[in-house]
């Protein structure tokens, strides 16, 4: 058995012959089936598993082809149940470990799953999201569009910049660790730290105009539902509106905030949870027409410890350290490393990398934005999920 970071491989049975499997780190398994190479990639063909005996059963999803299980060809997408056996007690035990971690990673997210389950007290399992659509339920839901010249994002979960898209992005390179890797990559970020320059600017939700410093008016240039922000005399921005107008807002006359950076982490929020054990915005709701921000600008590696973990149960936004409000409309203008000025971050949003910065991680590769000024709108009660209620 060699067992490492990136494979583990044994010899195991399959259809009673004796041949080499292989797990990758990046959830690929693969065999020789006889003089051909076959392969699984269990984020995309594999649904489950199951023991049965001394065997392993995976339950697939795979391309139809010429009648062999498994092999990568062209068509229809068939349900097919693929069967080896580890030639050990200890073996079948790693194989299950390992196939078990790799599946439960792929779930390290289902913030939307919890924030609906968890509106009727209701554990957040496949089980109960699958009663929720066959009950046919259904309640509306917000959708910000994230702008960048013409290109666009649309979220439904979050935005993160500095240390939550960091966690969120670079643990990636520890998926073999499973759903652990992002504790584990969120203790090595607090320990060594990053804050980043930037500003934000934002509208502010009715009741939270006590936030942010005024930056006036006359700071844009409106014509219809377009305008144009000339921070410091620099680059202007563009402001404007997409999707389904249920209303319209009036982006010129509203009171603009600004805060200055540096900051520590900066994550808009959509839902309560943004995870299955984080509840990022406790006063999030569906379709309110705002997005939940929350700011960290300073705060010492302690209190930091001490926020995370109140992050199961929302009570980090209590924190003197944490800026918790809901806005209308955000502009983020993002910076480089304070400590580091020729490096940059990463732009999240659920999920998906925007843009990644110079010198950030993998940072050669291309990403949908450029690392610079972005603009989120909210429009109210655009999407329909299923519902328990």
């Amino acid at each position: 058995m060699d067992q490492n970071r990136e494979t583990i491989s044994d010899l195991v049975k399959i259809d009673g012959v004796t041949t080499t499997l292989t797990l990758t780190y990046a959830g690929k398994l693969s065999w020789n089936d006889g003089d051909s190479q076959r392969s699984l990639t269990i984020e995309k063909e594999v649904l489950g598993f199951s023991i049965q005996g001394s065997r392993i059963f995976l339950k697939t999803i795979v391309e139809k082809s010429d009648g062999s299980c498994c092999v990568g060809g062209k068509g229809a997408l068939v349900r097919k149940s693929f069967a080896f056996e580890p030639l050990s007690e200890s073996s079948l035990q790693l194989w299950s470990n390992m196939i078990r971690q790799k599946l439960d990673s792929l779930g390290t997210g289902n913030g939307m799953a919890k924030s609906l389950l968890d509106t009727v007290g209701q554990p957040c399992t496949a089980l109960y999201a699958v009663l929720a659509i066959i009950r046919g339920h259904r309640r509306s839901l917000d959708v910000a569009t994230i702008l960048q010249g013409d290109t666009r994002f649309y979220s439904v979960l979050m935005l993160a910049w500095g240390l939550v898209a960091d966690i969120d992005i670079e643990s990636e390179k520890f998926r073999w660790m499973g759903s652990a890797r992002m504790d584990f990559y969120a203790l090595l970020r607090i320990i060594h730290l990053r804050t980043y320059n930037g500003q934000l600017y934002f509208l502010p939700a009715p009741g939270y105009e006590a936030f942010g410093n005024k930056i006036g008016g006359q700071s844009f240039e409106c014509v219809g539902d377009s305008c144009t922000h000339r921070p410091n005399q620099g680059v202007p921005i563009k402001i404007q509106q997409h999707g389904n107008r249920h209303s319209s807002i009036d982006l010129q006359n509203l009171n603009w905030k600004k805060i200055d950076g540096p900051f520590v982490s900066v994550w808009l929020h959509n839902v309560p949870w943004a995870s299955e054990d984080t509840m990022a915005a406790p006063d999030a709701k569906f379709a309110d027409g705002y997005l939940d921000l929350i700011i960290m600008r300073t705060c010492s590696k302690l209190s930091l410890l001490a926020l995370m973990i109140e992050l199961n149960n929302g009570n980090h936004v209590k924190s003197p350290d944490v800026l918790y409000l809901k806005v209308k409309a955000f502009i983020l203008e993002p910076g480089s490393r304070t400590a580091d000025p020729s490096r940059e971050g990463i732009i999240d949003s659920d999920g998906e990398v925007l843009a990644r910065g110079k010198g950030a991680y993998k940072c050669k590769q291309k990403s949908l934005m450029t690392y610079g000024k972005l603009q989120i709108t909210v429009d109210q009660g655009l999407a329909t999920l299923f519902s328990p209620i």
